[in-house]
């Protein structure tokens, strides 16, 4: 990945590559299956229905405009989610305006709700997932103790003196591993995370 302080989210509005795009697609493709999949749609359908989620943002997003709040992204990716699942069932039929489905109905409503539960599992899901993917694209830039370190502390939740105890680094050290990778992290999940 180019050395450079933009975040992902702001190269891929402003100068996309490749590897970019390749980037946010294995991000985001395992979080669109799992919703497609919920909402009863089959894996030969949810593949299409990926690429045109992945169609559309590539075409909007260099107009998508974050409005600084928290979760403006990924509220944006789950409404165009919604939008296709339900451009999907209509097409066939489960989606009348009397109701056929009304399990499926109800359950797009709260997905496009922002303060519904469903959102909320969506914002988790989707915290989840990127954190996962950044972690993966910046652990090759530090060593396995600044690794161990940041994983020790917030991924497993220790505390910094049995960290230190386990690593034989100082207290000092142990903050400025955490403090190097978060940064890191911070950079390159402007805008995709809180």
């Amino acid at each position: 990945m180019p050395e450079t302080s933009l975040s992902l989210l702001d190269r891929l509005r402003a100068s996309p590559d490749d590897t970019d795009w390749s980037r946010l697609v294995e991000v985001y493709t395992p979080l669109f299956r799992t919703w497609l999949t919920r909402a009863d749609v089959q894996p030969t359908d949810a593949d299409d229905l990926i690429q045109e989620v992945l169609l559309v943002v590539h075409r909007e997003l260099p107009m998508f405009q974050h409005n600084q709040r928290r979760g403006a992204f990924r509220c944006w990716l789950r409404q165009i989610v919604v939008f296709r699942l339900r451009n999907f069932w209509r097409s066939r039929g489960r989606l009348i305006s009397a109701g056929n489905d009304s399990r499926l109905e109800e359950q797009l409503r709260q997905l496009e709700d922002d303060g519904s539960h469903l959102s909320q599992i969506w914002d988790r899901e989707h915290n989840l997932a990127v954190a996962r993917k950044l972690m993966e694209m910046v652990e090759s830039r530090f060593t396995e103790t600044t690794r161990l370190v940041f994983r020790r502390l917030v991924v497993d939740g220790a505390d910094a003196d049995t960290v230190a105890i386990e690593t034989g680094l100082s207290l000092n050290a142990i903050f400025t591993a955490k403090s190097r990778v978060l940064r890191e992290l911070r950079r390159l999940g402007a805008g995709l995370l809180d």
